[in-house]
């Protein structure tokens, strides 16, 4: 959930044109993520977990993606975006050992 509010806030930086394209694609991404990791939490058997889970692991690529977008247009400085690739690298290391069992 926080990679979520920091992608919203970053998101809000894009300018109008691009706005509800990479904006709102990168936060329908980044909300995914959390939301496929308690749905999958929620489920009774391993094989439905898993499912949700690699969702979610999915949804982690699909923003990495669009960070580097961002800061190729200029919207995410180095720094900013190291941060928050290394947030996404952790989320879905916890996400393969999630997987893995």
């Amino acid at each position: 959930m926080a990679l979520y509010q920091k992608v919203s806030e970053l998101t809000d930086s894009v300018n109008q044109r691009e706005q509800f394209s990479l904006g709102e694609q990168m936060r329908r991404a980044a909300l995914s993520i959390s939301s496929n990791i308690a749905e999958g939490t929620g489920r009774e058997g391993d094989k439905e977990a898993k499912y949700f889970f690699n969702i979610a692991k999915g949804s982690i690529y699909e923003v990495v993606s669009l960070l580097y977008i961002m800061k190729e247009k200029g919207y995410l400085k180095a720094q900013e975006h190291e941060v928050l690739y290394e947030q996404c690298d952790e989320i879905a290391k916890m996400l393969s050992g999630l997987l893995s069992k």
